[in-house]
C-alpha cells in the first residue's frame, strides 16, 4: 500500500510539472532567450537551493528531536548522516508537492508524515510535520514584519521612498504579522490540530466528516496537539533554534535576487556597500513577493501572483517592469528545476515501512 502511495505521488508530481511546462506564460523561444541571458548566474540561483533545503531540513530535525524528546524517546538513527540524507531528500521532496499541487500542503505533508512514518511511529511523524509547517509559516510572519523596520532604516537614510501608501501599506503588514504572532502563541501553547478539525467541521457538507473523524481518533488527535504544545513549553532550546533556522532559510533564498539584480548591473555603486545594499533590496523584493503569493495560495505555484508580486516589489525598490519580469520568469525557472529533482528524488533511497 505504501508503495502505492509513493507511486500516487510520484504520478502526480510528473503530471503537475507537464502542465506547467505546457502553460507557461511565454513560449520556449522566448523562455530560452531568459535562460540564456542568465548564462552562468543560474547554476548559482539553483545552487543557492541546495544550501536553503539544507537549513530547513535541519529546522525539520530540530523538530523531530524536540517532539521524540519530549516522550523520553532516544533514537540513535537521529545523529545518523543517512537519517540526515533522509530528512534532507523528504524535504526536497515535499516541497516539489507543495509547489506542484493546488492548495500549499496537499501533497506535501501527508507525504512527508507517510515516509517518516517508516522510521518513527506515525503521532510523532505527525506531530513533526505539523510543528514543522508551523514554523515555516511562522518564519514567514517574522521575516515580514522586520522586513518592515528593514525597509523604514532604508528609507530614512534616503535609499527608499516614504510617502502616505508606503506608510499604511507597512502598517497594514504589522498589524497582520500581530495578529498572527497572537493566534500561533495560541496554538504553540494549546495545539490546533483538534480546533482545526472543528473548524472544518463548519465548511459546507463537512460537518459529518469532521465529527466522525473527531470520534474515530479523538486520543491520536489529542495526543498530537499535547506533543506540539510540549515543544513549545518544554523544549524552548529546540523551539527557538527551529524558527531562527526557518527565519534563516529566508535570508539565504534572498541571495538568487541579489544573483539576478548583479545579473542586471544593479549594484548600488558596486563594492561592498553597494552589494551589501543590493542584498537588503534582495531581501525586500522576496519579502513582498511572499506575502503576496502566500496570500493566494490555492493556485499550483501561485500561477500569476508570483509574477504580479515581483512586479510590484521591483517597482517598489526601483527597477523596471522588464527587470521584475525577468526575475520572476528565472525564479519559475529554478522551481520547475527543483521541482522536477523533488520528484525524481521520491524513487532514490526508499524505505519498506512494518505497518501498512
Amino acid at each position: 500500500m505504501k508503495w502505492n502511495w509513493n507511486n500516487f505521488f510520484f504520478i502526480l508530481g510528473i503530471i503537475c510539472v507537464a502542465v506547467m511546462l505546457f502553460t507557461f506564460d511565454v513560449s520556449f523561444v522566448e523562455l530560452w532567450g531568459h535562460i540564456c541571458r542568465a548564462g552562468h548566474y543560474l547554476i548559482y540561483i539553483v545552487g543557492i537551493w541546495i544550501l536553503v533545503y539544507g537549513i530547513n531540513a535541519l529546522a525539520w530535525m530540530t523538530v523531530i528531536k524536540g517532539v521524540l524528546e519530549n516522550e523520553g524517546i532516544v533514537n540513535s538513527k537521529l545523529s545518523n548522516c543517512k537519517f540526515l540524507w533522509r530528512i534532507y531528500k523528504l524535504t526536497i521532496t515535499g516541497y516539489a508537492l507543495n509547489y506542484a499541487t493546488p492548495v500549499g500542503g496537499l501533497g506535501g505533508e501527508p507525504y512527508r508524515i507517510m515516509e517518516l512514518s517508516k522510521d518513527i511511529s506515525k503521532q510523532h511523524a505527525t506531530s513533526s510535520v505539523i510543528l514543522y509547517a508551523m514554523f515555516h509559516v511562522f518564519a514567514h510572519f517574522w521575516f515580514w514584519f522586520t522586513s518592515v523596520f528593514l525597509y523604514l532604516a532604508l528609507a530614512a537614510i534616503g535609499d527608499l521612498p516614504f510617502d502616505t501608501t508606503v506608510a499604511v501599506s507597512l502598517g497594514l503588514i504589522v498589524v497582520f504579522c500581530l495578529i498572527a504572532f497572537y493566534l500561533f502563541s495560541r496554538g504553540y501553547k494549546y495545539g490546533l490540530v483538534v480546533k482545526v478539525i472543528r473548524w472544518i467541521g463548519h465548511l459546507p457538507r463537512l460537518k459529518g466528516w469532521s465529527d466522525r473523524f473527531l470520534a474515530a481518533h479523538a486520543e491520536a488527535l489529542h495526543n498530537v496537539d499535547a506533543q506540539i504544545a510540549a515543544l513549545h513549553q518544554q523544549s524552548r532550546k529546540n523551539f527557538y533554534a527551529a524558527l531562527g533556522l526557518e527565519y534563516l532559510s529566508r535570508i539565504v533564498q534572498s541571495a538568487e535576487v541579489l544573483f539576478m539584480l548583479l545579473l542586471l548591473g544593479l549594484d548600488c555603486g558596486g563594492g561592498i556597500d553597494g552589494i551589501t545594499l543590493t542584498f537588503l533590496h534582495s531581501i525586500l523584493i522576496v519579502s513582498l513577493t511572499t506575502l503576496l503569493s502566500n496570500l493566494i495560495g490555492f493556485l499550483p505555484m501561485q500561477l500569476g501572483v508570483q509574477e504580479g508580486g515581483f512586479a510590484l516589489s521591483t517597482a517598489a525598490m526601483g527597477l523596471t517592469a522588464a527587470d521584475g519580469f525577468f526575475v520572476s520568469i528565472i525564479c519559475r525557472v529554478r522551481e520547475i528545476i527543483w521541482i522536477f529533482i523533488g520528484i525524481m528524488l521520491m524513487k532514490i533511497g526508499n524505505k519498506t515501512s512494518v505497518a501498512d
